[in-house]
């Protein structure tokens, strides 16, 4: 089913303009595309040039998945066995549908390092209100994902509108969300679910009946096959290099084995659970928002070159502030699954990113690109005079001692928390042009001024404003 390129047509036809391309002029086809015109060679030949190129790609992960499960099944025999590796597909789908979110941003080229906090924020929404309140589960848990939503929204309205970069405004978040976590779970810190509910079922439903997982294996392998001969038929026939059908078998039934093996190991334990249902349809359905619908190519657009985007017309910043807003609708999401397998909301809830605060702002990871130019906000916000009056909070906070200091002025822990948050944003007074044309004042000052002095937000200042230097 392979095609050839085309070369010259006999009778070329007018172009937009009235004008008829040279008679030697060649179609221009993606490079990467012609190594399917050579088969399975010309993929052999690509994978040593990339591996010569030390472009590795995912094969690092695959080998160490590999090696760890052998480390492990011969320490322990039990390691792979059903009832072990059905509960670790289980417990990877609460961070596996919070790293979807954070996919598309990693595509605009940002980062976000609020979604442990938001998912943390939410599942203490789900908790008061359904518990301490008597909501009903399904408006509670609507609510707690469209607070996941909302917070997304407005990292990422602070992001495209005011000019902040994502790297401090998400740093901003992961703490300040993390204080009113806190704040809404009162004293008493945790806050038990239904073992019965809604919430409880998400990680602890099993499809006892063998034909479900069988079932949605058989399924998974013939939509691929149909999807991929489908494709493979439009290149062919719009002149494009396509797959071939002996490809296309051959990758069908790579995905048939491990999908077969996947299914009989959930067979042999409890059967397939839901949680595993959830998360592969939420992969599939966003997976074909990027790939098959414009809202996803302006998100590829966005993140190849902003300026190149905004002249062909997208509105750069709703497709950021969409961007963001999706991840944390996906933070929370991920974030009830993670509270239904404990079946409590407590103070953990998202502890473990306070670890990558602390990694990331002593290592100086540069996640936002030219964040290490002088001039940049970010390398102002490290190095420079309210870089160094920040950096007291933020270490501390690293090492403990923001939680001693706490201790002394007799705070709770939320308000440290927003306290950090806020500096975060305010230190940043010259925030980059949301159009990438230079550096322009920003009114966050006055901003955080107001903020802070907010008692429905965290109580966060009893001292005076902290002030960014230009």
């Amino acid at each position: 089913m392979s095609t050839k390129l085309p070369t010259s047509s006999p009778e070329p036809a007018a172009d937009g303009n009235g004008q008829a391309p040279a008679h030697d002029a060649v179609t221009a086809v993606d490079p990467r595309l012609l190594v399917r015109e050579e088969g399975f060679a010309g993929y052999w030949s690509e994978f040593r040039r990339k591996m010569r190129s030390g472009e590795l790609g995912s094969l690092p992960v695959v080998v160490g998945l590999i090696v760890i499960g052998l480390v492990f099944q011969l320490r322990d025999s039990a390691f792979l066995g059903a009832e072990n590796l059905s509960n670790l597909f289980v417990t990877a789908a609460g961070t596996g549908l919070i790293a979807v979110g954070i996919v598309f941003v990693l595509i605009l080229g940002e980062i976000d390092l609020s979604v442990g906090s938001v998912s943390g924020l939410a599942a203490a929404v789900f908790a008061v209100l359904n518990v301490n309140h008597g909501m009903a589960e399904w408006l509670a848990l609507v609510l707690a994902i469209l607070s996941g939503a909302l917070v997304g929204a407005l990292h990422g309205f602070f992001f495209a509108r005011i000019g902040v970069p994502a790297f401090v405004v998400t740093l901003a978040g992961l703490l300040g969300w993390n204080g009113l976590m806190l704040e809404v779970l009162g004293s008493n810190g945790t806050i038990n679910l239904d073992d019965s509910g809604l919430v409880a079922g998400l990680t602890n439903h099993y499809f006892s009946d063998v034909a479900a997982a069988y079932g949605l294996a058989t399924l998974s392998v013939v939509a691929f096959f149909l999807l991929s001969l489908r494709d493979s038929k439009r290149r062919e026939a719009a002149g494009v290099p396509s797959r071939p059908l002996s490809e296309i078998v051959l990758r069908t039934a790579a995905l048939a084995v491990p999908a077969y093996v996947v299914a009989w190991l959930f067979n042999q334990y409890k059967g397939l659970p839901l949680a595993v249902v959830i998360f592969l349809g939420v992969v599939v359905a966003l997976d074909f928002v990027l790939r098959r619908t414009s809202y996803g190519r302006k998100v590829f657009a966005l993140g190849g070159s902003v300026e190149a985007a905004r002249r062909a017309g997208i509105n750069v910043a709703a497709i950021r502030i969409s961007v963001f807003a999706l991840s944390g609708t996906m933070a929370a999401l991920g974030g009830m699954f993670l509270a239904s397998q404990i079946n409590a909301a407590n103070q953990s809830s998202g502890a473990g990113s306070l670890l990558m605060l602390s990694l990331i702002h002593r290592q100086g990871q540069d996640l936002v690109g030219p964040a290490g130019r002088a001039g940049h906000p970010v390398h102002r916000l490290r190095h420079g005079p309210a870089g160094h009056r920040l950096g007291g909070p933020v270490h501390d906070h690293g090492r403990g001692a923001a939680g001693r200091r706490r201790d002394r002025l007799g705070l709770p822990a939320d308000p440290e928390d927003g306290r950090t948050g806020v500096a975060l944003v305010r230190t940043n007074g010259w925030a980059s042009d949301p159009r990438g044309s230079g550096a322009r004042p920003c009114p966050l000052g006055r901003f955080g001024d107001r903020l802070g002095r907010s008692r429905e937000i965290g109580r966060i200042t009893r001292s005076p404003p902290l002030r960014a230097e230009h």
